[in-house]
């Protein structure tokens, strides 16, 4: 199992006035390696995407605005946090992980990475704390390199996968799968090629009941080389925006049928680990950490 993870990520390295909650992305790999779920030589630290590589998902024109912090205020109003230089490198960073545990997952079964999960980024903005769409980028670099001809997204954080689905709304060899609050965020969705809205308050039985049926028949009728899992935490009761009930043993059973379902079925798997903002930072680290627990059990 490999691990994608970099001091880039943490908050600790951005600028005063420029901060905005990551303690997570310190915490948990603190915690796995603690438990001795993983080992030091389990992580590896992503370099930066390239100009080409971003320029294959995001236009021009937005890349060019990041380059330059020629953002406008209604642009950084819509990313949700204060531009700076530091969280465009962040953002390269972070999404050339997705990408090299993608490659990884594909020779050796199963890849996660610490940060990730920015599907609210679209090809000319960002929005909803992204910048730039990991999985998109991550996607059409695997296509682009001729390394897969069909990918399956399995999006189960509790926000619409809005900007994936755009990017890919014409891409036949992306399917993109987005289980999430029908009425949460983002207020306009866009059209996944499946979407599947639950209502608020929904708890565990009846949402897996809802991934179990569904999943297994999709792998089935997509036939994927590959699954990026965007495996959010949001969907937990204790999460401050997620309007959901899961526990977090319900979050756990949905990882765990994610992943032995792929496992049985023999398609890897890259991981981002996406939202969570439950009030006690240690719901959010143990259910994140359920992930890894299980990859490490499962694959």
């Amino acid at each position: 199992m490999r691990i994608s993870y970099s001091p880039i990520y943490t908050y600790s390295r951005l600028p005063e006035g420029h901060r905005f909650p990551m303690e997570k992305y310190d915490l948990l790999p603190q915690q796995l390696l603690h438990e001795g779920t993983i080992t030091e030589a389990d992580f590896f630290e992503p370099g930066p995407l390239t100009e080409s590589q971003i320029l294959r998902t995001h236009k021009v024109e937005y890349w060019e605005k990041l380059k330059l912090g020629t953002l406008t205020r209604k642009e950084i109003r819509a990313l949700g946090f204060p531009f700076h230089e530091s969280l465009v490198n962040r953002g390269r960073h972070i999404s050339n992980g997705t990408l090299d545990c993608a490659k990884y997952a594909l020779n050796h079964g199963i890849a996660l990475n610490i940060a990730g999960g920015t599907h609210h980024a679209y090809a000319d903005r960002g929005e909803g704390f992204c910048m730039f769409n990991d999985f998109a980028i991550a996607s059409n670099e695997l296509l682009y390199e001729g390394l897969v001809k069909k990918i399956l997204i399995v999006d189960l954080d509790v926000h619409q996968g809005n900007g994936t689905a755009k990017i890919f709304e014409q891409e036949s060899r992306v399917f993109t799968f987005s289980m999430h609050g029908a009425n949460n965020y983002p207020l306009k969705k866009e059209k996944s090629d499946l979407d599947i809205g639950v209502p608020d308050g929904i708890e565990d039985k009846d949402y897996l009941e809802l991934l179990t049926k569904t999943l297994p028949d999709l792998i089935d009728d997509v036939r994927p080389e590959i699954i990026l899992y965007l495996s959010g935490v949001d969907v937990l009761e204790t999460d401050k925006l997620g309007r959901l009930k899961l526990t977090k043993e319900g979050c756990k059973k949905r990882d765990e049928f994610v992943l032995t379902t792929a496992q049985k079925k023999g398609i890897p798997v890259a991981i981002s680990m996406g939202g969570g903002y439950s009030l006690k930072i240690a719901d959010i680290i143990e259910a994140h950490a359920n992930t890894f627990r299980l990859a490490r059990k499962i694959f």
